[in-house]
Protein backbone atom coordinates (compact mmCIF):
# COMPACT_ATOMS: atom_id res chain seq x y z
CA UNK A 1 0.00 0.00 0.00
CA UNK A 2 1.28 3.43 -0.17
CA UNK A 3 2.45 5.66 2.01
CA UNK A 4 0.36 8.58 4.12
CA UNK A 5 1.96 11.07 1.52
CA UNK A 6 1.44 8.73 -1.45
CA UNK A 7 -2.24 7.98 -0.65
CA UNK A 8 -2.89 11.58 -0.47
CA UNK A 9 -1.37 12.60 -4.35
CA UNK A 10 -3.53 9.57 -5.12
CA UNK A 11 -6.64 11.85 -4.68
CA UNK A 12 -5.61 15.09 -4.71
CA UNK A 13 -4.35 16.51 -8.13
CA UNK A 14 -2.09 19.74 -8.32
CA UNK A 15 -5.13 21.74 -10.18
CA UNK A 16 -8.70 21.39 -9.82
CA UNK A 17 -8.92 21.77 -14.28
CA UNK A 18 -7.01 19.34 -15.28
CA UNK A 19 -10.26 16.99 -16.09
CA UNK A 20 -11.52 19.58 -18.31
CA UNK A 21 -8.40 20.03 -19.57
CA UNK A 22 -7.92 16.56 -20.54
CA UNK A 23 -11.26 16.75 -22.20
CA UNK A 24 -10.61 19.91 -24.17
CA UNK A 25 -6.91 17.77 -25.23
CA UNK A 26 -9.13 15.36 -27.21
CA UNK A 27 -11.10 18.04 -29.94
CA UNK A 28 -8.82 21.12 -29.36
CA UNK A 29 -9.22 24.06 -31.63
CA UNK A 30 -7.25 23.74 -35.03
CA UNK A 31 -8.31 25.70 -38.93
CA UNK A 32 -9.33 22.27 -39.69
CA UNK A 33 -11.71 22.00 -36.91
CA UNK A 34 -13.40 25.42 -35.78
CA UNK A 35 -15.62 23.87 -33.45
CA UNK A 36 -12.72 22.44 -31.19
CA UNK A 37 -11.96 23.38 -27.52
CA UNK A 38 -9.85 26.29 -26.41
CA UNK A 39 -7.65 26.32 -23.37
CA UNK A 40 -7.05 29.14 -22.02
CA UNK A 41 -6.01 27.87 -18.45
CA UNK A 42 -2.18 26.69 -18.82
CA UNK A 43 0.39 29.53 -18.27
CA UNK A 44 1.93 28.31 -21.58
CA UNK A 45 3.91 30.77 -24.31
CA UNK A 46 3.86 29.02 -27.62
CA UNK A 47 3.44 32.28 -29.63
CA UNK A 48 6.68 31.69 -31.00
CA UNK A 49 7.08 28.46 -30.67
CA UNK A 50 8.34 27.99 -34.52
CA UNK A 51 11.09 30.11 -34.31
CA UNK A 52 12.46 28.72 -31.05
CA UNK A 53 12.31 25.14 -32.41
CA UNK A 54 13.98 26.04 -35.50
CA UNK A 55 16.76 27.82 -33.65
CA UNK A 56 17.42 24.66 -31.46
CA UNK A 57 17.31 22.28 -34.42
CA UNK A 58 19.70 24.29 -35.58
CA UNK A 59 22.09 24.62 -32.55
CA UNK A 60 21.51 20.36 -32.12
CA UNK A 61 22.30 20.05 -36.08
CA UNK A 62 25.07 21.99 -36.89
CA UNK A 63 27.20 22.38 -33.98
CA UNK A 64 29.84 19.91 -32.42
CA UNK A 65 28.24 18.35 -29.41
CA UNK A 66 30.72 19.26 -26.41
CA UNK A 67 32.37 15.69 -24.72
CA UNK A 68 30.70 17.00 -20.93
CA UNK A 69 27.24 16.24 -22.28
CA UNK A 70 27.65 12.43 -21.61
CA UNK A 71 29.05 12.38 -18.53
CA UNK A 72 27.31 13.94 -14.99
CA UNK A 73 27.57 17.44 -14.32
CA UNK A 74 28.08 19.42 -10.91
CA UNK A 75 24.46 19.07 -9.16
CA UNK A 76 23.53 22.97 -9.68
CA UNK A 77 24.73 22.96 -13.37
CA UNK A 78 27.22 22.84 -15.47
CA UNK A 79 29.82 25.61 -15.36
CA UNK A 80 29.65 26.26 -19.05
CA UNK A 81 25.78 26.72 -18.28
CA UNK A 82 25.51 29.01 -15.46
CA UNK A 83 28.29 30.96 -16.97
CA UNK A 84 25.99 31.47 -20.16
CA UNK A 85 23.18 32.04 -17.80
CA UNK A 86 25.06 34.41 -15.85
CA UNK A 87 25.95 36.17 -19.20
CA UNK A 88 22.39 36.48 -20.21
CA UNK A 89 20.41 37.19 -17.29
CA UNK A 90 22.42 40.12 -16.49
CA UNK A 91 22.59 41.97 -19.80
CA UNK A 92 18.78 41.01 -20.61
CA UNK A 93 17.63 41.78 -17.19
CA UNK A 94 19.32 43.14 -13.99
CA UNK A 95 21.55 45.16 -16.39
CA UNK A 96 24.26 44.16 -13.62
CA UNK A 97 26.93 42.04 -13.94
CA UNK A 98 26.12 38.59 -11.93
CA UNK A 99 28.53 35.55 -10.35
CA UNK A 100 27.90 32.27 -12.36
CA UNK A 101 28.80 30.69 -8.61
CA UNK A 102 25.43 31.82 -7.26
CA UNK A 103 23.53 30.23 -10.18
CA UNK A 104 21.44 26.86 -9.35
CA UNK A 105 19.84 25.05 -11.88
CA UNK A 106 16.60 22.89 -11.50
CA UNK A 107 14.11 20.50 -13.73
CA UNK A 108 11.84 23.75 -14.15
CA UNK A 109 10.31 26.54 -12.10
CA UNK A 110 8.40 23.74 -9.55
CA UNK A 111 11.47 22.25 -8.82
CA UNK A 112 13.04 25.62 -7.76
CA UNK A 113 9.89 26.27 -5.81
CA UNK A 114 10.38 23.37 -4.00
CA UNK A 115 14.35 22.95 -3.23
CA UNK A 116 14.35 26.43 -2.08
CA UNK A 117 11.15 25.77 0.17
CA UNK A 118 13.40 23.11 1.76
CA UNK A 119 15.81 24.80 2.49
CA UNK A 120 14.61 27.69 3.94
CA UNK A 121 11.39 26.39 6.05
CA UNK A 122 10.56 23.79 8.44
CA UNK A 123 7.37 21.55 8.34
CA UNK A 124 4.58 23.99 9.14
CA UNK A 125 6.31 27.30 9.05
CA UNK A 126 4.38 29.69 6.55
CA UNK A 127 5.22 30.91 2.55
CA UNK A 128 3.50 34.01 2.39
CA UNK A 129 2.17 35.56 -1.00
CA UNK A 130 0.29 38.47 -2.06
CA UNK A 131 -2.89 37.38 -3.33
CA UNK A 132 -4.52 36.59 -5.58
CA UNK A 133 -1.28 34.41 -6.22
CA UNK A 134 -0.50 31.25 -8.61
CA UNK A 135 -2.06 28.45 -7.19
CA UNK A 136 0.31 25.81 -7.70
CA UNK A 137 2.58 27.29 -4.83
CA UNK A 138 0.95 25.67 -2.22
CA UNK A 139 1.82 21.94 -3.54
CA UNK A 140 5.15 23.28 -4.44
CA UNK A 141 5.53 24.89 -0.86
CA UNK A 142 3.68 22.26 0.88
CA UNK A 143 3.82 18.72 -0.46
CA UNK A 144 7.68 17.95 0.27
CA UNK A 145 9.27 20.56 2.55
CA UNK A 146 5.92 20.97 4.72
CA UNK A 147 5.48 24.84 4.61
CA UNK A 148 2.35 26.04 4.52
CA UNK A 149 0.70 28.78 2.48
CA UNK A 150 -0.38 32.68 3.69
CA UNK A 151 -2.50 34.58 1.48
CA UNK A 152 -2.58 38.52 2.18
CA UNK A 153 -5.79 39.24 0.80
CA UNK A 154 -6.49 42.65 1.89
CA UNK A 155 -4.80 45.89 0.92
CA UNK A 156 -4.93 49.44 2.30
CA UNK A 157 -4.67 50.53 -1.68
CA UNK A 158 -6.80 49.01 -4.66
CA UNK A 159 -5.45 47.01 -8.04
CA UNK A 160 -5.21 50.02 -10.47
CA UNK A 161 -3.26 50.90 -13.20
CA UNK A 162 0.29 51.45 -11.21
CA UNK A 163 2.20 49.34 -9.16
CA UNK A 164 1.40 46.34 -6.97
CA UNK A 165 -0.48 47.96 -3.67
CA UNK A 166 1.44 45.59 -1.41
CA UNK A 167 2.93 48.02 1.49
CA UNK A 168 4.56 46.98 5.03
CA UNK A 169 1.82 47.31 6.29
CA UNK A 170 0.37 44.28 5.30
CA UNK A 171 3.41 42.93 5.95
CA UNK A 172 2.93 43.73 9.75
CA UNK A 173 -0.16 42.14 9.80
CA UNK A 174 0.84 39.01 8.29
CA UNK A 175 4.01 38.77 10.63
CA UNK A 176 2.21 39.68 13.63
CA UNK A 177 -0.55 36.50 13.00
CA UNK A 178 1.87 34.32 12.45
CA UNK A 179 5.33 34.92 14.22
CA UNK A 180 8.57 33.45 13.86
CA UNK A 181 6.78 30.93 11.31
CA UNK A 182 6.64 33.19 8.80
CA UNK A 183 10.00 31.85 7.03
CA UNK A 184 9.85 33.45 3.03
CA UNK A 185 8.20 36.27 1.61
CA UNK A 186 7.57 35.31 -2.06
CA UNK A 187 6.19 38.07 -4.97
CA UNK A 188 5.90 37.80 -8.27
CA UNK A 189 6.60 40.22 -11.11
CA UNK A 190 4.74 40.81 -13.61
CA UNK A 191 2.79 38.95 -11.24
CA UNK A 192 0.09 36.15 -11.68
CA UNK A 193 -2.36 36.60 -12.25
CA UNK A 194 -2.62 40.44 -12.02
CA UNK A 195 0.29 41.61 -13.87
CA UNK A 196 0.79 44.01 -11.64
CA UNK A 197 4.50 45.27 -10.97
CA UNK A 198 6.53 46.49 -8.43
CA UNK A 199 8.09 49.91 -8.27
CA UNK A 200 11.89 50.12 -6.78
CA UNK A 201 11.21 51.69 -3.99
CA UNK A 202 8.68 48.95 -3.17
CA UNK A 203 11.51 46.45 -3.40
CA UNK A 204 13.96 48.42 -1.25
CA UNK A 205 11.17 48.82 1.42
CA UNK A 206 10.26 45.00 1.37
CA UNK A 207 14.06 44.18 1.17
CA UNK A 208 14.71 46.24 4.18
CA UNK A 209 11.77 44.80 6.24
CA UNK A 210 12.32 40.74 5.54
CA UNK A 211 16.51 41.70 6.26
CA UNK A 212 15.52 43.40 9.40
CA UNK A 213 12.92 40.20 10.40
CA UNK A 214 15.31 38.18 9.39
CA UNK A 215 12.64 36.77 6.92
CA UNK A 216 13.76 35.43 3.41
CA UNK A 217 12.42 37.43 0.16
CA UNK A 218 12.27 35.71 -2.81
CA UNK A 219 11.35 37.36 -5.60
CA UNK A 220 10.12 35.72 -8.99
CA UNK A 221 10.86 37.24 -12.18
CA UNK A 222 9.88 34.46 -14.26
CA UNK A 223 7.67 36.76 -16.36
CA UNK A 224 10.81 39.55 -16.74
CA UNK A 225 11.04 39.91 -20.34
CA UNK A 226 7.19 38.95 -21.05
CA UNK A 227 5.89 42.91 -20.68
CA UNK A 228 3.62 44.58 -22.99
CA UNK A 229 4.99 47.05 -25.45
CA UNK A 230 4.79 50.23 -23.73
CA UNK A 231 4.46 52.16 -26.68
CA UNK A 232 0.91 51.05 -27.38
CA UNK A 233 -1.89 54.01 -26.74
CA UNK A 234 -4.22 50.96 -25.38
CA UNK A 235 -2.31 49.65 -22.36
CA UNK A 236 -3.51 51.23 -18.91
CA UNK A 237 -0.18 50.40 -17.10
CA UNK A 238 2.32 51.81 -18.09
CA UNK A 239 4.58 51.27 -15.29
CA UNK A 240 8.06 50.79 -15.48
CA UNK A 241 9.68 46.97 -14.91
CA UNK A 242 12.94 46.88 -11.97
CA UNK A 243 14.40 43.98 -11.31
CA UNK A 244 15.26 42.97 -8.20
CA UNK A 245 18.50 41.69 -9.02
CA UNK A 246 20.74 45.03 -8.81
CA UNK A 247 19.25 45.66 -5.39
CA UNK A 248 20.02 41.93 -4.21
CA UNK A 249 23.66 42.22 -5.41
CA UNK A 250 23.85 45.74 -3.69
CA UNK A 251 23.19 44.26 -0.14
CA UNK A 252 24.24 40.71 -0.60
CA UNK A 253 22.27 39.70 2.17
CA UNK A 254 21.55 35.67 2.84
CA UNK A 255 17.82 36.38 3.28
CA UNK A 256 17.41 38.10 -0.53
CA UNK A 257 16.92 35.49 -2.92
CA UNK A 258 15.77 35.51 -7.07
CA UNK A 259 13.89 32.65 -8.96
CA UNK A 260 13.59 33.09 -13.12
CA UNK A 261 12.54 29.73 -15.23
CA UNK A 262 12.73 29.69 -19.45
CA UNK A 263 9.67 28.52 -19.82
CA UNK A 264 7.70 31.41 -20.39
CA UNK A 265 10.36 34.44 -21.71
CA UNK A 266 11.11 31.59 -23.82
CA UNK A 267 8.04 29.71 -24.56
CA UNK A 268 10.12 26.41 -23.63
CA UNK A 269 7.98 24.91 -20.66
CA UNK A 270 8.48 21.71 -22.36
CA UNK A 271 12.64 21.85 -21.88
CA UNK A 272 12.52 22.57 -17.81
CA UNK A 273 14.95 24.59 -16.85
CA UNK A 274 14.35 27.19 -14.09
CA UNK A 275 16.95 29.31 -11.56
CA UNK A 276 17.93 30.65 -8.18
CA UNK A 277 20.35 32.99 -7.67
CA UNK A 278 21.49 33.85 -4.22
CA UNK A 279 24.32 35.68 -2.26
CA UNK A 280 23.85 33.62 0.23
CA UNK A 281 26.55 30.59 0.41
CA UNK A 282 24.55 28.62 3.02
CA UNK A 283 21.80 28.39 0.71
CA UNK A 284 23.40 27.57 -2.49
CA UNK A 285 25.55 24.91 -0.76
CA UNK A 286 21.97 23.46 0.84
CA UNK A 287 20.17 23.90 -2.37
CA UNK A 288 22.93 22.21 -4.58
CA UNK A 289 23.23 18.62 -2.22
CA UNK A 290 19.00 18.87 -2.35
CA UNK A 291 19.20 19.26 -6.22
CA UNK A 292 20.30 15.68 -7.29
CA UNK A 293 16.75 14.41 -8.18
CA UNK A 294 16.08 17.83 -9.78
CA UNK A 295 19.10 18.18 -12.37
CA UNK A 296 18.78 19.90 -16.08
CA UNK A 297 19.42 17.09 -18.63
CA UNK A 298 23.07 18.07 -20.10
CA UNK A 299 21.62 18.43 -23.37
CA UNK A 300 19.32 21.01 -22.25
CA UNK A 301 22.17 23.13 -20.43
CA UNK A 302 24.01 22.67 -23.22
CA UNK A 303 21.63 23.67 -26.49
CA UNK A 304 20.72 26.70 -23.98
CA UNK A 305 24.15 27.34 -23.16
CA UNK A 306 24.77 28.19 -27.42
CA UNK A 307 21.39 30.15 -27.47
CA UNK A 308 21.52 32.38 -24.59
CA UNK A 309 25.35 33.79 -25.69
CA UNK A 310 23.95 35.21 -29.17
CA UNK A 311 22.51 38.28 -27.73
CA UNK A 312 21.42 39.93 -30.89
CA UNK A 313 19.32 36.66 -31.44
CA UNK A 314 17.81 36.76 -28.51
CA UNK A 315 17.33 40.69 -28.23
CA UNK A 316 14.90 40.21 -31.32
CA UNK A 317 13.23 37.09 -29.85
CA UNK A 318 11.98 38.90 -27.06
CA UNK A 319 11.32 42.26 -28.63
CA UNK A 320 8.79 39.97 -31.41
CA UNK A 321 7.75 38.44 -27.91
CA UNK A 322 6.38 41.34 -26.15
CA UNK A 323 4.93 42.45 -29.91
CA UNK A 324 2.94 39.38 -29.63
CA UNK A 325 1.95 39.51 -26.19
CA UNK A 326 0.84 42.83 -26.45
CA UNK A 327 -1.11 41.79 -29.33
CA UNK A 328 -3.04 38.90 -27.50
CA UNK A 329 -3.84 40.98 -24.25
CA UNK A 330 -5.42 43.60 -26.39
CA UNK A 331 -7.52 40.93 -28.02
CA UNK A 332 -8.81 39.93 -24.67
CA UNK A 333 -9.25 43.32 -22.79
CA UNK A 334 -10.93 44.54 -26.08
CA UNK A 335 -13.78 41.88 -25.35
CA UNK A 336 -13.53 42.12 -22.09
CA UNK A 337 -14.45 46.10 -22.71
CA UNK A 338 -17.22 45.23 -24.89
CA UNK A 339 -18.74 42.83 -21.89
CA UNK A 340 -18.23 45.94 -19.64
CA UNK A 341 -16.45 42.92 -17.48
CA UNK A 342 -13.23 44.55 -14.87
CA UNK A 343 -9.99 43.77 -14.79
CA UNK A 344 -6.86 44.45 -13.39
CA UNK A 345 -4.33 46.64 -15.54
CA UNK A 346 -1.52 44.63 -16.32
CA UNK A 347 1.82 45.49 -17.09
CA UNK A 348 3.11 42.26 -18.30
CA UNK A 349 2.74 38.13 -17.87
CA UNK A 350 0.52 36.10 -19.97
CA UNK A 351 -3.08 36.70 -18.33
CA UNK A 352 -5.67 38.84 -17.40
CA UNK A 353 -6.96 38.59 -14.28
CA UNK A 354 -10.79 39.90 -15.26
CA UNK A 355 -14.15 39.94 -12.86
CA UNK A 356 -17.08 38.10 -14.06
CA UNK A 357 -19.19 37.88 -11.08
CA UNK A 358 -21.97 40.20 -12.74
CA UNK A 359 -23.41 36.47 -14.17
CA UNK A 360 -23.11 34.73 -11.36
CA UNK A 361 -25.99 34.43 -9.75
CA UNK A 362 -24.71 34.20 -6.05
CA UNK A 363 -21.34 35.51 -5.48
CA UNK A 364 -20.14 32.22 -3.94
CA UNK A 365 -17.58 29.46 -4.81
CA UNK A 366 -20.18 26.76 -6.12
CA UNK A 367 -21.45 29.50 -8.09
CA UNK A 368 -18.42 30.67 -10.18
CA UNK A 369 -17.18 26.92 -10.40
CA UNK A 370 -20.81 25.71 -11.96
CA UNK A 371 -20.41 29.60 -14.25
CA UNK A 372 -17.03 27.74 -15.19
CA UNK A 373 -17.92 24.36 -15.77
CA UNK A 374 -20.90 26.05 -17.86
CA UNK A 375 -18.79 27.90 -19.80
CA UNK A 376 -16.88 25.16 -21.10
CA UNK A 377 -19.78 22.58 -21.78
CA UNK A 378 -21.40 25.39 -23.93
CA UNK A 379 -18.41 27.22 -25.52
CA UNK A 380 -15.55 24.89 -25.23
CA UNK A 381 -13.43 28.00 -23.74
CA UNK A 382 -12.04 26.32 -20.96
CA UNK A 383 -10.51 29.26 -18.37
CA UNK A 384 -8.32 28.80 -15.48
CA UNK A 385 -10.50 27.04 -12.87
CA UNK A 386 -12.08 29.52 -9.68
CA UNK A 387 -10.03 28.85 -6.14
CA UNK A 388 -6.64 28.47 -5.22
CA UNK A 389 -5.56 31.86 -6.33
CA UNK A 390 -5.90 33.21 -2.72
CA UNK A 391 -8.50 36.09 -3.33
CA UNK A 392 -10.66 37.09 -1.08
CA UNK A 393 -13.67 37.90 -3.62
CA UNK A 394 -15.40 34.97 -5.95
CA UNK A 395 -16.01 35.55 -9.50
CA UNK A 396 -12.67 36.64 -10.70
CA UNK A 397 -11.27 34.18 -13.02
CA UNK A 398 -7.97 34.15 -15.15
CA UNK A 399 -7.45 34.01 -18.94
CA UNK A 400 -4.23 32.98 -20.26
CA UNK A 401 -3.55 34.13 -23.92
CA UNK A 402 -0.99 32.92 -24.80
CA UNK A 403 -0.43 29.69 -24.99
CA UNK A 404 -3.09 29.59 -28.28
CA UNK A 405 -2.92 31.09 -31.71
CA UNK A 406 -3.81 34.52 -32.66
CA UNK A 407 -7.05 32.62 -34.56
CA UNK A 408 -7.90 30.69 -31.59
CA UNK A 409 -7.83 33.60 -29.08
CA UNK A 410 -9.95 35.83 -31.67
CA UNK A 411 -12.30 32.87 -31.49
CA UNK A 412 -12.18 31.86 -27.79
CA UNK A 413 -13.34 35.88 -27.30
CA UNK A 414 -16.03 35.78 -29.89
CA UNK A 415 -17.74 32.95 -28.44
CA UNK A 416 -17.31 34.48 -24.52
CA UNK A 417 -18.79 37.44 -25.93
CA UNK A 418 -21.80 35.34 -27.64
CA UNK A 419 -22.13 33.35 -24.36
CA UNK A 420 -22.47 36.51 -22.49
CA UNK A 421 -24.42 38.68 -24.21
Amino acid sequence: MLSTRGRKKATEPLRPDFALFERAQENLYTPDNTDGAITLCIAENLLQWEAMRDKLQDIATQRPWPEWMAAYAPLNGAPEFREAVAHFVGKHIAGVELDAANFCASAGATAVVEVTALCLGDPGDYAVFPAPAYQAYRPDVNSKAGLERYDIQEYAAKFGVDFHPLSTAELDRAHDELGDKFRMLVLTQPDNPTGAVYSTEQLVTFADWCVEHEIHLVVNEIYALSQFSRGEDKLANRSPFTSFLPLLEERGSPYLHWWYSFSKDFGISGLRVGLLYSRSDDLVSAYTNFNAPQQVSNITQWLLSELLREDDWVTTFQDRNRELLTEAYLTVTDALDELQVPYTAARGSLFVWADFSQYLPKRTREAAEAWWERVFEETGVLLTAPGGLGQPEVGWFRIVFSGVSAEALWEAMRRLITFAQ
